[in-house]
């Protein structure tokens, strides 16, 4: 029996999926596409995580699509929010029959002599696969399958709930209980003041503090902009506008880190009040060593201000049956203890990969221009940018794997892959400290000294190179095979 052949395979039906395949349908209309999704719905993190208030920690001007407006009156909005925004461009651009659902990728494997990638799959318990001439993974950065959560001495001992976010239960009954929620990152800093208006009290256990700023919920500028403007015209200027405010505002941060920490402590200071202790939000790294966390309106502050909440900088001895016994010696009572420790981070979704009969390790290889993998053909990811929107990055990387298929089809040529000639000392992939990045330095590609091998995390000079760069720069080889093999025709 003959493989089923695309020419293009999307792996993930997520932010980034739904958008890639946008971007192939406009510029590369004559390849068949299909999208593998391993769950049983789009959306990605967006259906994913359920836990409170769960929302978007970068402005949707730039979270958004290039292709899509977003209409809606919030600036940081909620999950739901987001989640039928991608659902609703996956209908507006009739890719909703392009997904495949429950169509678990287990592994890959390349074939040089027909230039084709073979994809193994998990379809409800029975093994399949698929062919494509070129793949792309738009998994995410993380495991969907479990999140990080440190071992916790005494955890058996403890009597309430205990839970990670990402794995939350809609069902679970928070309503006048004691609540410890563990962690200080973009998830304890959302998942405080939902947790606040019904908890009966709500304590964030951090072992060490991090940069947290206010930023509105709503512009308020956008709504009179569209009494006179077109909405598009109005969505392109709040995205550029917010391009320019994030860029300058990280490389204000990067280049003079002392004058940073002073404004974004004063800053928080400002909304906290005199008699707050800033110990708890005066971190000892520089801003941007992790990224910054941004509270829409301030609702972290003020919940800390009325008292329905408050912050413990301490580290854990062991937990008790009846909550957390810290190191000070001061113990947290608490029913329910939420484990806000952070991601399993996990490119690719862990699939194996294979070229030729022989394993293919990434963290082996350097990333070229932040889209394909060094040595390896015919294959690009999607990884966002850390210090602004991810799916400015995403788009971006879409539009230039357009450009490379098109490429290919001028010039009759199969098979293309970066090839490091010069040999080039490799560094980390990601210039970040938080320690779900550390923890997986070992897992993850890395980068060169230098372009292209580089990751500058700037949207500009990403969008000068990824747009209007050259395809065929010599760095990228391109080759032609001498003979195809009989493929089954895309379904229809």
């Amino acid at each position: 029996m003959k493989t089923e052949h695309q020419d293009i395979i999307i792996i993930g039906a997520g932010l980034s999926g739904i958008g890639a395949a946008y971007h192939f349908s406009k510029k590369c209309p004559n390849k068949s596409l299909a999208i593998l999704e391993g769950r049983s719905s789009m959306g990605g993190t967006w259906d994913l995580f359920k836990y409170p208030g769960i929302r978007s920690d970068s402005d949707m001007y730039t979270l958004g699509y290039n292709f899509k407006p977003w209409n809606a009156p919030q600036s940081i909005a909620d999950g739901p929010s987001i989640l039928k925004y991608i659902k609703e461009a996956a209908q507006e651009y009739s890719l909703e029959d392009k997904i495949r659902y429950n169509h678990q990728v287990t592994a890959i494997n390349w074939c040089t002599e027909t230039a084709t990638w073979t994809v193994s799959l998990n379809v409800d318990g029975q093994e399949k696969s698929l062919s494509c001439n070129f793949l792309l993974s738009c998994t995410g950065y993380y495991n969907y399958e479990k999140g990080y959560t440190p071992e916790f001495k005494g955890k058996e001992d403890f009597k309430g709930h205990f839970i990670h976010p990402q794995h939350w239960d809609e069902s679970l009954e928070y309503k006048d209980k004691n609540i410890v929620v563990i962690g200080s990152g973009a998830t304890a800093v959302t998942l405080v003041p939902e947790l606040a208006k019904q908890a009966a009290s709500v304590t964030m256990l951090q072992r060490s503090p991090t940069y947290v700023a206010n930023v509105p919920k709503e512009d308020k500028l956008l709504p009179f902009l569209r009494k006179f403007l077109p909405n598009k015209w109005v969505y392109r200027f709040a995205r550029t506008r917010n391009v320019a405010l994030t860029m300058a505002i990280y490389n204000y941060c990067r280049s003079f880190p002392n004058h940073a920490r002073k404004a974004l402590t004063k800053l928080a200071k400002k909304e906290l009040g005199d008699d707050f202790d800033m110990k708890h939000f005066t971190p000892k790294y520089a801003p941007w060593d992790e990224r910054l966390c941004a509270v829409p309106d301030g609702d972290l502050f003020t919940v800390l201000k009325e008292g329905k909440a408050q912050v413990v900088t301490d580290t854990i001895k062991h937990f008790s049956h009846d909550g957390i016994v810290l190191n000070s010696g001061e113990t947290l009572q608490a029913d329910i203890i939420v484990s806000a420790t952070g991601l399993d981070l996990q490119l690719m979704g862990g699939i194996d990969i294979n070229v030729d009969g022989v394993s293919f390790d990434v963290s082996k290889a350097k990333v070229y221009r932040g889209v394909l993998i060094e040595n390896l053909p015919n294959l690009g990811m999607i990884f966002g940018y850390t210090n602004a929107s991810w799916t400015l990055k995403s788009d971006l990387t879409s539009e230039y794997i357009c450009r490379i298929l098109n490429h290919m089809e001028k010039t009759q040529t199969q098979l293309c892959m970066p090839v490091d000639d010069e040999n080039m000392e490799d560094i980390p992939f990601i210039d970040m400290n938080s320690g779900y990045i550390q923890r997986a330095l070992n897992k993850v590609p890395k980068q060169g000294q230098k372009s292209p091998w580089r990751l500058y995390q700037n949207y500009i000079r990403d969008m000068a190179m990824l747009r209007l760069g050259s395809v065929d720069d010599g760095v990228l080889k391109f080759s032609e095979i001498s003979e195809q093999s009989q493929l089954v025709p895309a379904e229809s």
